[in-house]
């Protein structure tokens, strides 16, 4: 089944979104003065990478954040906004008769950011929900790209890398996402029973929302007027993943996998970049490889037929009775002094040969000096150089029955 967004509610007012950015601006400002105070501006130093997770109820971002985290080799535990409401900070607020708001959220949010261990990268779980919170966030990208620029030629520049947003959202339709909901809930219930009654082990938190469904449809409603709708508005400025959670787990974390590719381009700083751009990648070469190989056996062929001819039966007659008694162990190593491969070409055709055959071939040229005579007077002692060739043939040797 495709997870589809269904319908969405309609686009706020101008005005309206208006006062939204201003609410955000003001928020920030009274935020990020309050960071330059307390840190210094010099250690404002946030995660190169974040990924925002996002996921309809149900859509499985629990089941999925350890697994995102180590394909993106992300060593701290994911920063759950929902958790960070229950810190010392935002007790404190509480305890004054306050509500946590998107200033408080902001602010306890990016405190945490800073923290040392969430500098090679940070998943946000909840986060943003609110438009404020979105251009918050747009504000910090901002910000950490003129922190930068600042700091770009300083003994400290390797602490303001280029930053690499991620938005990813994990979606499910309603009616799975209930579904899923109310099956959580009742598999909470039977092991907290199960915990109570042999005493071994956790309980695990019950929610309200997985044990009725008029609620759990309430919180799929939000999830999709609020979080949903905060979220696909980063999409024109940061990366954006939509990811149909729906299939099999194995089929969702390929999918997650493939969104999240290696691209040299978004994640190396752009000088760097720059530099290593002249080099091929190599999922480029593979693409077209076979057919680079067979045009260039047949331009041997043509051109270099003689040459060409030479190196099959050399691998004819010298090579292949010694990779044939190798075949157990699937590879062997070949020595020769043949003056036929001072000819570069004739080594690249080796090769080239090997490869159509499906061996994978490799040389290595040493210069050994032999003694051939010695100066009486000076007892200097004279050497003639000659190249060995070591080749090494490897391929897949054979399964072998034991037993």
């Amino acid at each position: 089944m495709n997870a589809t967004p269904a319908t969405f509610p309609p686009a706020k007012p101008a005005v309206l979104v208006d006062l939204e950015v201003k609410d955000a601006q003001i928020i920030f400002n009274a935020v990020w003065k309050r960071l330059e105070q307390d840190f210094g501006r010099e250690n404002l130093r946030f995660p190169k990478e974040l990924i925002l997770l996002g996921g309809a109820p149900g859509a499985g971002k629990g089941t999925n954040t350890n697994f995102i985290r180590e394909l993106r080799d992300i060593s701290a535990q994911p920063i759950v906004v929902s958790h960070l409401l229950n810190s010392p900070e935002a007790q404190e607020i509480k305890a004054r008769g306050g509500m946590v708001g998107d200033r408080d959220v902001v602010g306890i949010l990016f405190r945490k950011m800073l923290e040392p261990e969430q500098q090679n990268g940070a998943i946000l779980d909840g986060f943003p929900r609110t438009k404020v919170q979105v251009e918050c966030l747009k504000l910090l990208f901002d910000e950490m790209l003129a922190l930068r620029q600042e700091f770009s030629g300083t003994q400290i520049a390797m602490h303001f890398k280029q930053p690499l947003f991620h938005c990813m959202v994990l979606f499910v339709d309603e009616s799975e996402s209930i579904a899923r909901q109310l099956k959580r809930g009742r598999l909470v219930i039977a092991h907290n029973e199960e915990v109570k009654q042999s005493g071994i082990g956790d309980l695990w938190e019950e929610r309200p929302t997985d044990a009725s469904e008029p609620l759990a449809r309430n919180r799929y409603r939000v999830f999709k007027e609020q979080t949903y709708d905060a979220l696909v508005s980063l999409k024109q400025i940061f990366h954006y993943h939509f990811i149909n959670a729906q299939a099999p787990l194995h089929i969702v974390q390929q999918n997650i996998v493939r969104e999240l590719e290696y691209q040299s381009s978004l994640e190396l700083d752009p000088l760097t970049f720059d530099r290593l751009r002249g080099l091929p990648v190599a999922s480029e070469l593979v693409r077209h490889a076979r057919q680079d190989l067979v045009r260039r056996l047949d331009a041997y062929q043509v051109e270099n037929s003689e040459v060409f001819g030479k190196v099959i039966d050399f691998i004819g007659q010298k090579m292949m009775p010694i990779v044939t008694r190798h075949a157990i162990s699937g590879t062997a190593n070949i020595n020769t002094e043949d003056p036929l491969f001072d000819d570069p070409t004739a080594l690249a055709i080796l090769i080239d040969i090997f490869s159509e055959r499906g061996f994978h071939a490799t040389v290595d040229v040493t210069r050994v000096e032999i003694p051939c005579q010695v100066d009486l007077q000076t007892g200097e002692v004279r050497c003639n150089v000659k190249k060995v060739y070591r080749f090494n043939i490897r391929f897949k040797f054979p399964e072998i029955r034991r037993g």
